[in-house]
């Protein structure tokens, strides 16, 4: 079953690499409170996800902010230390924190696993965004192919809490 707007958020544990390691973390407590925009992608280092996806949320993140977003989440089934080093390569500083979901857990609970094992890829997390209000969702914006990148950018994001 996919998630869908007014269901909570499940809770499983993901890992951001701090200043002291990767950290596992729950979804809970990351996507739990106030507005959170949580963004999928199918993988770091991804030409959609690096050429188009992320910088759309590099570049609308302070419009995000003053739009009443308290924190911007990226999510992928990749490990904690691509992700560091995915967003070190794409300037993402402070503005958006790259979450770990290496086993897919988060990815299976919310129904957006899909099994790409045919091009070596193994099971990942199909694109979508979802605006999140004290861990219910508000808005999901899937991809309806899973891997574009015409619905779940950051102005699409945008586009919906105007």
């Amino acid at each position: 079953m996919t998630i869908a707007v007014g269901d909570r958020i499940p809770d499983a544990t993901v890992r951001i690499v701090t200043e002291g390691g990767p950290q596992p973390t729950s979804t809970a407590e990351l996507l739990g409170t106030g507005r959170v925009v949580l963004f999928a992608v199918p993988g770091a280092f991804t030409p959609t996800c690096s050429n188009v996806h992320l910088p759309s949320y590099v570049e609308t993140a302070g419009q995000l902010a003053a739009a009443g977003v308290d924190r911007i989440v990226c999510l992928s089934v990749n490990d904690p230390f691509v992700m560091a080093a995915w967003g070190a390569s794409q300037g993402v500083g402070d503005d958006i924190v790259l979450a770990s979901d290496g086993n897919a857990d988060f990815t299976r609970a919310v129904g957006m696993d899909i099994d790409v094992s045919k091009g070596g890829l193994g099971i990942r997390s199909k694109r979508y965004a979802m605006v999140i209000e004290d861990g219910v969702v508000t808005t999901f914006l899937p991809e309806e192919d899973g891997f574009s990148a015409l619905v779940s950018t950051g102005q699409c994001v945008l586009d919906t809490l105007s």
